[in-house]
């Protein structure tokens, strides 16, 4: 099946080299040069993923995520002109599902897509194989690709998904950031501590939402673990 990529850049020069890029690697792309015209182009071509630059005037890639977030987990990979840590962890936060800075290589931004895309393929032609998983009130279903809290539903991006999956499947073991990066990404892509300590916060923060504190604890110098997933008292 051929994926479609959204590319949203107000750079014309940066949406060529990443239009070459995809289309060598057998996807299809299409463009938008600012975030109103990401919108359009989003509600019509119903992407596979969304390559999003940060920094574009007037609605930024930060708002365009916002928006898309109200109604889809589309995969959203985040590109800024900036190595701001602010950018990256809020990015994050707001749901998007990795982050590259300018300037980049086309290849690794190809990889990164490629890992995103596969995790996404496997997801939708699961065998069966994978049983539901609970602790406490949670429950994630790794087939449909669900997750819930007391019964009402999470919507957390993939990594998320992926992360919350593998505490569920070792719900007594403890996590490094090694681990957990291994699990969420699983091919080599290398990522940041801070990087998956934003993860844990936005888990926590959707978590809260829903009235449970206690989904993943914090085991100082050694990592994380599942926490007892039950609804706050």
């Amino acid at each position: 099946m051929t994926h479609r990529i959204l590319i949203v850049d107000d750079d014309l020069h940066i949406r060529e080299v990443i239009r070459v890029a995809l289309k060598k690697a057998g996807i299809t792309v299409s463009e938008a040069r600012d975030g109103k015209e990401a919108l359009t182009r989003f509600a019509n071509d119903r992407p596979d993923l969304v390559v999003l630059d940060i920094g574009m005037p007037e609605f930024d890639g930060l708002d365009v995520c916002r928006e898309i977030r109200k109604s889809s987990d589309v995969p959203i990979l985040f590109l800024s002109a900036r190595d701001e840590e602010i950018d990256r962890i809020l990015g994050l936060e707001i749901g998007g599902d990795d982050y590259v800075t300018k300037p980049f290589s086309p290849r690794e931004l190809v990889a990164r897509i490629n890992v995103i895309l596969r995790r996404a393929a496997a997801r939708a032609t699961s065998n069966g194989q994978h049983a539901p998983l609970a602790q406490g009130a949670l429950s994630v279903d790794p087939e449909q690709h669900v997750a819930a809290f007391a019964g009402m539903p999470l919507r957390l991006t993939a990594i998320e998904f992926g992360i919350l999956r593998a505490f569920l499947t070792r719900p007594s073991s403890v996590f490094s950031r090694e681990q957990i990066m291994a699990a969420a990404y699983q091919l080599n892509i290398q990522v940041s501590d801070r990087t998956i300590d934003s993860h844990i916060r936005n888990i926590r923060a959707k978590l809260a939402a829903v009235n449970c504190d206690n989904v993943i604890e914090t085991i100082h110098g050694v990592g994380f673990k599942l926490g007892r997933c039950e609804p706050q008292a």
